[in-house]
């Protein structure tokens, strides 16, 4: 059976939980394949809001089998805590499973990333100093634990130790801090946290294949979004892993014979937290309205989120690296209100003209947009459950997205709960 993959299209916080969510409701398993609790996902279900950082979206349904892939980096205390906190409201954990590959974070990696952004003064990336970063700089120097390693601890102690050699001569050397204790550490992660992980951990690439072959329904969910990716964001100011659709292979084991169709997470306008070059960013009052309406704090830190008008540029080069097959617009109902909107259909520098994503970061940083306008609208669009009941203003603006974007919008979210979404489709 193909699998789905769920992608983000711009910064992150485009609305992924919701619409993974939406989407599992017709699926077996879903496997995150990426990231760290760096990324959070809010969900209102009934009127409870769920924000979950680890755990895949899909927990939220008994029929699901929650799958965390060996692409992501896990911080065993917050993921405990957070399975906790979703049984204490009445979420069943059982099922969920943890790929045995997947590499751990570290204390000391959480202290690194703190003092790597604290040392890199105003250039700081604004990370969420999670110890994300750090570790995967330890994955890829081969001096990274995995979870596998919790069930070992001897093993567990000697590459712990081998890191330790290293990370406290920089500790130490480079930032004038105390070494860490590996006993100390040791004592945390495999007592209560082995122990209560093990029932857990799994042969995660088995699984999925297993799961493909039997005919059963997978949803690969990634975390952040197109932008942020290490190879092709917005670098330097992205995250440390691969949200795009190629990290979704090799975040879960999964070839991609086995992928049919891509979702493409977008807002109905742009966001972004933390530091980077941001072309259609707003700093007068309609970005206080996309804030203060939109809710636009980010889910694990509460930063304020920077705002824009929707980018096509983006968009279109997202459509490219992850093959999209259809999109799902989110937070239209953001607009409200706004008598006149903006779409980016386009950059410019020095004369010269950008229809896709420049590949120098001079132009990114240096280019200004070129707008087309379009009428907005004033009707709540909150209740609206079909196409039909648009006002035309707000199925204009969804119609020339669509057009400029070159796939089919299909799902369009006009509020944050579970039910609050239209099938453009359906009226097409």
């Amino acid at each position: 059976m193909p699998a789905t993959v769920v992608v983000g299209t711009q910064w992150g916080d485009e609305g992924k939980g919701k619409f993974t969510d939406l989407v599992a409701a017709e699926m077996d398993v879903v496997v995150r394949y990426q990231g760290g609790h760096n990324a959070g996902h809010t969900l209102v279900v009934s009127g409870e809001t769920f924000k979950i950082q680890l755990v895949p979206s899909g927990v939220l349904y008994e029929h699901i089998t929650p799958v965390i892939g060996n692409g992501v980096v896990v911080d065993p205390r917050v993921l405990i805590a957070e399975m906790d906190g979703l049984e204490a409201r009445g979420v069943d954990c059982s099922s969920m499973r943890l790929s045995g590959n997947a590499h751990l974070i570290m204390p000391y990696h959480t202290e690194l990333d703190a003092l790597h952004e604290r040392h890199l003064g105003k250039a700081k990336l604004g990370t969420t100093k999670r110890g994300i970063g750090p570790a995967y700089a330890d994955k890829s120097m081969r001096i990274g634990l995995r979870v596998q390693d919790l069930l070992d601890p001897p093993i567990f102690r000697a590459k712990l130790e081998a890191a330790l050699s290293h990370t406290n001569k920089v500790l130490a050397k480079v930032f004038n801090r105390l070494p860490m204790n590996a006993e100390d550490i040791a004592r945390e992660y495999l007592g209560g946290c082995a122990e209560r992980l093990a029932p857990h951990v799994t042969d995660t690439v088995t699984l999925l294949h297993e799961a493909l072959e039997s005919g059963q329904q997978v949803l690969m969910e990634g975390a952040q979004g197109t932008f942020l990716d290490l190879d092709h964001g917005t670098y330097p100011f992205v995250t440390s892993s691969n949200p795009v659709v190629g990290g979704a292979c090799t975040g879960t084991g999964v070839g991609p014979r086995h992928i049919d169709r891509v979702i493409g997470i977008t807002k109905a306008y742009v966001t972004r937290v933390g530091s980077g070059p941001f072309v259609t960013e707003l700093f007068d009052e309609v970005g206080d309205h996309l804030v203060e309406v939109g809710g636009e704090f980010g889910t694990n830190t509460g930063r304020r989120r920077r705002t824009g008008w929707f980018d096509m540029v983006m968009m279109r080069q997202a459509v490219r690296l992850n093959s999209i097959t259809e999109v799902a617009l989110t937070k239209l109902d953001v607009l409200d209100g706004l008598e006149r909107l903006k779409v980016c259909v386009a950059y410019e520098l020095d004369g010269e003209r950008f229809e896709h994503m420049p590949y120098h970061q001079s132009v990114i940083h240096k280019a200004v947009p070129v707008y087309t306008e379009l009428e907005g609208w004033s009707t709540d669009l909150s209740g609206v459950t079909r196409s039909s009941q648009l006002p035309a203003a707000a199925a204009d603006y969804i119609a020339f997205l669509e057009e400029g974007i070159g796939v089919p919008i299909r799902l369009v979210g006009v509020g944050p709960g579970r039910s609050q979404y239209l099938d453009w489709q359906e009226a097409a």
